[in-house]
């Protein structure tokens, strides 16, 4: 079974508007959320996985299967392309094969953005975080 987990780094989200409002002059609410689909754990593993591996409790949130309900604006993700090897993917999964002293499981990551801005700013934002 596939589980999906969001993290969201609070001090980051007023890193990303500033960024955002200083290299495209965009002043917009962002949210980054980092997704972390995975596959092969019970669900102990799972739970013990979480704090550990996925997420630091003293400055993360995080949001199991789904984003939160306050989440606004244009949704967006970047990922690795298939084949193309994702460093924050293959090290949870190394970690997560040590907390469980198992076999190494499938793990899969993506950035997700939340925008709340005009589409036009949007796709300034989108042109500026997505390399083509």
């Amino acid at each position: 079974m596939i589980r999906r987990i969001y993290t969201e780094r609070k001090a980051s989200n007023a890193s990303l508007g500033s960024d955002l409002a200083e290299t495209l002059g965009i002043n917009c609410t962002a949210r980054m959320f980092i997704r972390y689909d995975v596959e092969g754990l019970t669900d102990e593993q799972f739970d013990s996985a979480v704090p550990i591996v996925f997420s630091t409790p003293a400055t993360d949130a995080v949001y199991l299967e789904s984003l939160p309900d306050d989440v606004k604006g244009a949704l967006f993700g970047v990922e690795y392309l298939p084949g193309q090897f994702d460093q924050r993917a293959d090290s949870a999964a190394q970690c997560v094969q040590l907390l469980t002293q198992g076999d190494k499981p499938t793990v899969r990551c993506a950035t997700v953005y939340a925008v709340e801005a005009s589409d036009k700013e949007t796709a300034a934002i989108k042109n500026y975080l997505v390399n083509p």
